[in-house]
């Protein structure tokens, strides 16, 4: 590798972008076009970028396998940011595995780190931590640690760890100064105000008020029946029950407990569930077979009384009842968390990552769009979707993933 190589690839480490294209611009061999790209990419233009990577890919020879398995990990980046979560991933499993077996661990367990980041935009906590656990952070220069501890707090984070995610920021805080790396920085910075944003509502009693993170961590421990509306699930301190495919039986769970400790009448039990306006003698036998198969799910954690008017909910073991609902509550409220998180999304990508078809999810963005909430660009197979984040909203909560214990 001549010197102006060398010197363009210290650059780039150091996060200098403009001297990276200052030293290699105008050339064409394959290190200079992958350099390019991975700049380009750093500076926010994708398509050139993902266009020089491939070139590159291409023009290197048959015996420099490690060369362009580095070019398909940061083709795979580029894929990540602008949330084309159907990229092959088997292509960056193969080029993890080459540079693996040619010695190149740091560009390997980059490559791992997006296998992982992919896997939390989807909602797979339990592989990605699995596979996030086969890294040895030990060696890594600062900024890939920096990442590394940004990857350990994002699960953290969605599985409800306040401390661990605290320190993980802590330690990506501290090798991002070492790296010296502004953007990365930045990230950090962005990444620690989760845990000072308000992050569910907590219902109670006809009153409402804001939760931090860490006080919906500690919310299982202070002895309630927790309604949960973030993941349709009922939940203590003990067992939980998840209503995410009732959802009938989760709306009569919440109205119930919106009410405790008075009951609801069925009227309004009918109206919620079933949006009911007129109910007739098959709505109020529907409500008494939906209500003795949610009395089924709940026993042990809570029980369902007839009263004259309606029914009401009483707790098991529980010393009380609250709900916990997302900070904003609307309609398409989930795909509206992903898309607050500034970038770029394809439909097919949305639709991976809510689990829904891609038909429902073009109506859903149809839906939006002509309501102004959502903006697209391109066409095709290029048209992405994408809206300015909402003051106040952590999507992070209302992504797919399970509570402790759930």
């Amino acid at each position: 590798m001549d010197s102006m190589i060398t010197a363009a690839a210290r650059a780039l480490a150091a996060g200098d972008l403009l001297g990276v294209l200052n030293r290699v611009a105008l050339r064409e061999d394959p290190p200079a076009l992958a350099l390019r790209g991975i700049a380009m990419a750093r500076l926010g233009d994708l398509a050139r970028a993902k266009t020089l990577l491939q070139r590159a890919a291409r023009a290197f020879g048959p015996k420099e396998a490690a060369a362009r398995a580095r070019c398909v990990v940061a083709e795979a980046e580029i894929a990540l940011v602008s949330r084309d979560l159907g990229w092959p991933a088997k292509a960056l499993d193969a080029a993890r595995t080459t540079l693996e077996r040619r010695g190149d661990r740091l560009n390997a367990a980059h490559a791992r780190h997006l296998e992982v980041r992919r896997l939390v935009l989807i909602g797979r906590l339990d592989d990605a931590e699995r596979a996030l656990a086969e890294v040895d952070p030990t060696p890594f220069p600062p900024a890939l640690l920096a990442a590394h501890e940004l990857v350990v707090a994002g699960i953290a984070i969605r599985r409800l760890r306040t401390k661990v995610a605290r320190a993980a920021l802590a330690r990506a805080e501290t090798a991002a100064r070492q790296a010296g790396i502004p953007a990365l920085q930045a990230e950090i910075e962005s990444a620690a105000l989760l845990l000072s944003t308000p992050a569910a509502r907590l219902i109670e009693r006809g009153g409402e008020r804001l939760l931090l993170l860490g006080e919906v961590e500690a919310l299982p421990q202070s002895g309630a029946l927790i309604i949960d509306a973030c993941r349709n699930a009922v939940r203590d301190a003990n067992a939980a029950v998840s209503l995410a495919t009732r959802p009938v039986l989760f709306a009569l769970a919440r109205t119930l407990a919106e009410a405790w400790p008075a009951d609801v009448p069925r009227a309004a039990l009918l109206a919620r569930a079933f949006r009911a306006k007129h109910a007739d003698e098959s709505h109020r036998a529907r409500l008494r077979v939906e209500i003795g198969r949610l009395r089924a799910e709940l026993r042990g954690l809570a029980d369902i009384g007839a009263t004259a008017d309606g029914f009401a909910l009483a707790p098991c073991r529980a010393t009380g009842i609250v709900v916990l609902a997302p900070p904003v509550e609307e309609r398409h409220a989930a795909m509206l968390a992903l898309l607050a998180d500034g970038e770029s999304w394809s439909s097919s990508a949305l639709a991976l990552a809510l689990g829904a078809s891609a038909r429902t999810v073009q109506r859903a963005l149809d839906s939006l769009a002509s309501g102004g909430r959502v903006q697209s660009f391109g066409r095709g197979r290029a048209c992405r979707w994408m809206t300015p984040p909402v003051p106040g909203f952590p999507t992070t909560l209302l992504l797919p993933a399970p509570l402790p214990g759930g």
